[in-house]
């Protein structure tokens, strides 16, 4: 079986095992991720942070978003730009308005000249659908993220954007069939613990 094969296989595999969660299990873990994370201190210093609207059965960060807020932190939503194939990310306020995109997926209507790019944040939260102890990421096989923080892959130095991801622990798998254009992440949240991969 090829490497894109076993993925594809994987995906499915955990992309249903995640929706067979049910919404009380989903709750509880997107609470133990936001209380986790607020007492990380990467995550207490960052002022500038990308998350995401969930679906599909990903840890929801409504919480994180609310405490953000509270906190004086400033969030930002990934936007696909139009032509191209990389993510930016509009600020998301409580007040913004939100329309769905080519897939479906809410995004701040946000005048461009307002979108950062990736390098401009602090954080970036990551939906994923599996992970290794190894920091690499399986995601829904657009390759969004992966294009967009291509650059992260060649720095010599741990700089921001930080990248973590959120998953449920029944996400994690003992290694990941690997690609040359994989970006690894630093750190992965679960319900149950933190796993700090290079910071």
């Amino acid at each position: 079986m090829s490497s894109n094969q076993q993925r594809t296989s994987l995906r499915k595999q955990l992309r249903q095992q995640r929706n067979s969660l049910d919404i009380d299990t989903q709750h509880q873990h997107s609470i133990a991720i936001a209380e986790q994370l607020n007492s990380c201190s990467l995550y207490k210093r960052s002022k500038k942070i990308a998350m995401y609207l969930a679906s599909d059965g990903e840890i929801d960060t409504e919480y994180l978003i609310d405490s953000a807020w509270a906190n004086n932190k400033k969030v930002y939503l990934p936007v696909l730009a139009p032509f191209t194939s990389r993510l930016y990310f509009a600020p998301y306020t409580p007040n913004c308005f939100l329309k769905p995109n080519k897939f479906g997926i809410p995004e701040p209507q946000v005048h461009p000249k307002f979108w950062l790019k990736p390098q401009q944040l602090n954080l970036i939260l990551m939906p994923l659908v599996g992970f290794d102890s190894s920091g690499n990421r399986l995601g829904m096989g657009g390759g969004f993220y992966d294009r967009s923080l291509s650059f992260c892959a060649h720095r010599k130095q741990t700089h921001q954007p930080y990248l973590i991801g959120l998953a449920h622990q029944l996400q994690c798998v003992d290694q990941l069939p690997k690609q040359s254009h994989d970006v690894p992440m630093h750190m992965v949240a679960t319900e149950q613990r933190i796993y700090n991969i290079t910071i």
